[in-house]
């Protein structure tokens, strides 16, 4: 591997940091400017909302320059965003901020998926993505913890003005060490790439990262204030439990990528299936902290288990337009990221029970398992087949 993924991972951890990195800080965010635990988590939702128009709307718009450039520009408007963030007066500051902050993260791993596969061999773009994707999971082990120990020890800006840091860095390394073999211009023409988001099985892979990732990170943006007010945590305790599920994350992004690797299909409805059920387990038993606590380890490994082989279906169907397809993902995702945050969050204010996002949870995993089932069966009954792949899953 190139010096340049490394640089690409950075960028990918600080843009972890700042996604997830608020969850474990929404208690003292919500205090300190006086609002309700759901519109606190606006921030989550309205973030990946910008997220999915930055990977669509400003990868189209900027998808005729040259990738390197771009992917300066797109750290400097990173780190403008935190850095307003850290700076807020007021709640609709911090809105924008996080707006300004999450456009650039869609276009970033759009663009920077293609980059990373061109830095390598063919034969070793999957392992290449999967590095720079790895800067996500590292930021939920080691940065989201520290970032809510450094935010309740500092007080919550100074998580934002060290992100701030982390995207200068990110910024300087890809300057530096990402060559120009990485930096190809898109070859297809705008409409041949837009058809691609046409694909029936591309809609019905995003439908499904949809589903994943809107019960996945629904239930995770409150978790907080399950882990204190229902399973009885100290807030000094939160670090640690992220903790157990960015090791549990980074894991399960090892064993996702090995596992889609042997059938995308098997272990993505593995996954799923397995998520579902974790949830309800979940919600019975947030009483009982040593069950929260291996819970809280197994969600973060059978989640972002998954995450691979949304990526993979998707590029498997979207071969022949690589950014706009890496783009379609992103974006669903990140949909998802805010369906999931709004509809928790709504289930919280209404049921006033902390349980309630982790029954949500499980109702979006479980029907991105039907929309899985649903896409095989086009596949078997319609013989789509990918347009550029090694082997079929």
């Amino acid at each position: 591997m190139t010096w340049g993924l490394i640089a690409l991972a950075l960028g990918g951890f600080g843009i972890g940091l700042t996604e997830f990195g608020i969850v474990g800080l929404l208690p003292e965010i919500a205090d300190d400017f006086g609002v309700r635990e759901d519109t606190a988590g606006l921030l989550v939702s309205v973030y990946a909302l910008s997220v999915a128009v930055g990977a669509l709307g400003l990868t189209v718009a900027v998808r005729r320059f040259s990738r390197k450039p771009l992917l300066l520009a797109l750290m400097c408007l990173f780190i403008l965003g935190n850095l307003l963030s850290a700076l807020a007066p007021t709640f609709a500051v911090m809105l924008l901020a996080r707006v300004i902050a999450a456009l650039c993260h869609g276009a970033y791993f759009s663009i920077g998926a293609v980059v990373a596969s061109q830095l390598v061999e063919k034969s070793r773009a999957a392992q290449a993505i999967a590095l720079m994707f790895a800067g996500l999971t590292v930021a939920n082990v080691l940065g989201v913890p520290a970032g809510t120990f450094l935010g309740q020890l500092a007080g919550w800006r100074s998580t934002f003005w060290a992100i701030s840091v982390v995207g200068i860095a990110a910024m300087i390394g890809i300057a530096v060490l990402v060559n120009r073999r990485g930096d190809e211009q898109s070859p297809g023409g705008l409409s041949a790439e837009l058809r691609v988001v046409l694909r029936g099985q591309v809609l019905a892979s995003a439908l499904v990262s949809v589903g994943a990732f809107g019960g996945l990170v629904g239930a995770f943006t409150y978790i907080a204030f399950t882990l204190t007010h229902v399973s009885g945590f100290a807030s000094a305790s939160l670090p640690w439990l992220l903790l157990l599920f960015g090791v549990g994350s980074f894991i399960g992004n090892l064993l996702g990528g090995r596992a889609a690797d042997r059938g995308v299909d098997r272990s993505l409805a593995v996954a799923l299936a397995t998520m579902s059920i974790l949830f309800v387990a979940f919600a019975l038993l947030a009483e009982v902290k040593a069950a929260v606590v291996v819970l809280m380890l197994l969600l973060g490994i059978v989640g972002f288990a998954s995450a691979p082989a949304l990526q993979l279906r998707v590029m498997r169907f979207a071969g022949d337009a690589p950014t706009l397809g890496s783009g379609v993902n992103i974006a669903a995702l990140n949909v998802g990221n805010a369906l999931g945050a709004w509809v928790c969050g709504l289930a919280l204010t209404a049921s006033s029970a902390y349980v309630a996002p982790l029954w949500v949870g499980a109702l979006f995993a479980s029907a991105a398992l039907a929309a899985l089932g649903a896409a095989r069966r086009m596949v078997a009954l319609n013989g789509a087949a990918p347009k550029q792949s090694s082997k079929q899953s």
